[in-house]
């Protein structure tokens, strides 16, 4: 996550959205006294090599990667919080859930599909990875925008235009993990598309998903 004192935003980054490319981006334009959370060594590594700043002033607060909008909110005042603008992404469950399942393989943790769905593994890129990290208890925002990964290059145009700054082009982070790129509705059975759409049922219900 992102703490800009100096633009004013505060930018809460789910799983599997681009979160940490728009991360690598949106640190070109922090200050010194910004909120930075660490990402990965590797990632760590690619900001620094573009000369952006890395991870600071984070440990003495708290806030650590993917923090829910909840859990922020009480460690900075409640001036900064309702004054500061607040957004992150989300994406369509079924092409996120397939994006997951790559990542989690190619971080050693070998599986069928099959295994990965009806172990119900698939489930833990939801809840506190995604609609959890932006809404209260009661299913409510916590964010004042929620943008969507497939309107990914509209979506950066609407940031920099609300915070009237110009992002550098966003970084591939970790776009490697997934290597086959048919489309997602080739690859789910009738029982997994279902699956999906349990599990996700309020993000679906949101932002009107459709398989």
């Amino acid at each position: 996550m992102i703490i800009s004192h100096k633009h004013k935003f505060i930018f809460i980054k789910t799983k599997k959205t681009a979160g940490t490319s728009l991360e690598i981006a949106l640190s070109a334009i922090c200050g010194d006294e910004d909120v930075i959370t660490p990402i990965s060594p590797i990632d760590e590594k690619a900001r620094a090599d573009l000369g952006y700043l890395g991870a600071q002033n984070y440990s003495e607060m708290g806030f650590f990667n993917h923090m829910s909008a909840q859990k922020a909110s009480t460690l900075i005042s409640a001036d900064v919080w309702s004054s500061y603008y607040k957004f992150c992404f989300e994406r369509n469950p079924w092409d996120k859930v397939i994006s997951w399942y790559y990542w989690e393989i190619k971080n050693g943790r070998p599986m069928s599909f099959d295994h990965f769905m009806g172990s119900g593994h698939f489930t833990k890129v939801g809840g506190l990875a995604g609609y959890d990290l932006y809404t209260d208890k009661q299913g409510s925002l916590m964010v004042d925008d929620v943008y969507l990964f497939e309107n990914m290059t509209q979506e950066i145009t609407k940031i920099q235009n609300r915070l009237g700054v110009v992002l550098p082009k966003l970084p591939h982070a970790k776009s490697h993990y997934r290597e086959d790129k048919q489309p997602y509705a080739q690859v789910y059975t009738d029982q997994y598309r279902d699956l999906v759409l349990q599990a996700f049922k309020r993000e679906i219900a949101r932002f009107n998903y459709c398989f």
